[in-house]
């Protein structure tokens, strides 16, 4: 009898850990799905509330990193706010910025305490003719298709997005389509701060714009074989080159304090 209490025991002990990791996985899944929300509608403050405090927290966007919370709030309570809306918490009549987030894969870690994430977001936006002459953007409707490679943590608690990557791969107009997508649509980060006042902390090599179409590394191994994906096979070279003819394939940045 003692040997089945025990065998019990240890099945609750393990259900227990099950339970807690998917409870974590769904928190954090939704953690990145309001974060969605509020970006659609320009919730900057609720947005950066969002993220941790830790030193080591940043978002990259654009080949550029915003490092710290300080930074995280510069990109959209200063950068995003004032290109957007004019400065105001919240949406304008007229102008549309809708991101969902969809196919989220969310890993954590044996400690319960830290965890990655996968998603993609395709964005429709742009501005009606009703407000063509007040707003900054004109009259413009686009859409964009982006991946993200986030990491999260736990603080008292409470997960908050940590370090948040988000690679936009392609930008199209609504009447040409992506196929006709002009170089350079959105420009890459070139200015860091303080020379930008709403600029990142740095620059990152090798950003990435369609028709760029390298792959955004897998924070996870592939669930049959537990192996990687091979690094020339992340590389997207001209139809029939070779891998070695491509750009370098893209590396996730580690916060500096794993780097050592």
């Amino acid at each position: 009898m003692s040997s089945e209490i025990e065998e019990l025991k240890k099945v609750i002990g393990q259900l227990q850990k099950d339970v807690t990791r998917l409870s974590d996985q769904e928190e954090v899944r939704k953690l990145q799905y309001k974060y969605g929300y509020y970006l659609d509608k320009c919730l900057y403050k609720e947005v950066a509330d969002l993220y941790s405090d830790h030193p080591d927290t940043c978002v990259e966007f654009l080949g550029g990193r915003y490092n710290g919370k300080e930074g995280v709030k510069r990109l959209y309570v200063e950068r995003f706010a004032k290109a957007f809306v004019k400065g105001r918490n919240g949406p304008v009549h007229g102008f549309l910025l809708d991101h969902p987030q969809i196919q989220g894969i969310v890993d954590i870690d044996s400690t319960g305490e830290r965890a990655k994430g996968r998603f993609r977001s395709m964005m429709s936006a742009g501005t009606h003719e009703s407000i063509k002459d007040t707003h900054p953007r004109g009259l413009v409707q686009w859409w964009e298709g982006g991946i993200y490679e986030n990491e999260y943590i736990k603080e008292n608690g409470v997960w908050k997005i940590f370090r948040l990557r988000y690679f936009p791969f392609w930008h199209g107009t609504f009447e040409k389509g992506w196929s006709h997508t002009k170089p350079n649509y959105v420009p890459f980060m070139s200015k860091t701060y303080p020379e930008d006042p709403m600029g990142p902390s740095e620059l990152l090599e090798h950003p990435m714009m369609w028709p760029d179409t390298r792959v955004v590394p897998f924070h996870y191994t592939h669930p049959a074989t537990g192996e990687q994906v091979a690094d020339d096979d992340l590389r997207a070279p001209h139809f029939g080159e070779d891998a070695s003819t491509s750009l370098p394939p893209l590396v996730l940045s580690k916060a500096k304090s794993e780097s050592s």
